[in-house]
């Protein structure tokens, strides 16, 4: 039988993760305020894979988990501006209809799995060569 890891816990032990630091630095995330006792709002940043057009790219993310986390995926926007295939071009948000991973959202998911995935689509053959926007450029 398996315990269900109540909310409040699991994003802390998330945030905790975030803020020590993980893997190669390439993806990062942390509470946009940390004094939302809810810990609704994130932000997140993806520095963009070598030898694609991302490359050396630092991307801005806005994560939000609403009281449904982790049952239900976290919504995700860009706040950089950038071409993929699961960004809606007009407000940067993450398709959950074109991005597998928030369409089959598991709730042993995480924040920093869903970002890695992310940086990883951006090296697929389908988004590796788009052009991009100027760099610096952001969804209003």
């Amino acid at each position: 039988m398996s315990v269900t890891v109540p909310r409040s816990f699991r994003l802390l032990e998330e945030l905790d993760r975030g803020e020590k630091g993980f893997g190669d630095g390439t993806v990062s995330y942390g509470m946009e305020d940390p004094d939302d006792i809810h810990m609704r709002n994130w932000t997140g940043t993806i520095i963009g894979p070598p030898n694609t057009v991302h490359d050396g790219r630092i991307y801005s993310l806005k994560l939000h988990c609403d009281l449904n986390y982790p049952e239900q995926p976290p919504k995700l926007w860009f706040k950089s501006r950038i071409n993929l295939g699961c960004v809606d071009q007009r407000d940067g948000r993450v398709d959950p209809h074109k991005f597998l991973m928030l369409g089959n959202w598991k709730r042993e998911y995480t924040l920093e799995q869903l970002l890695t995935e992310i940086r990883r689509d951006m090296s697929s053959p389908s988004n590796r060569k788009l052009p991009q926007p100027p760099e610096g450029t952001t969804y209003n």
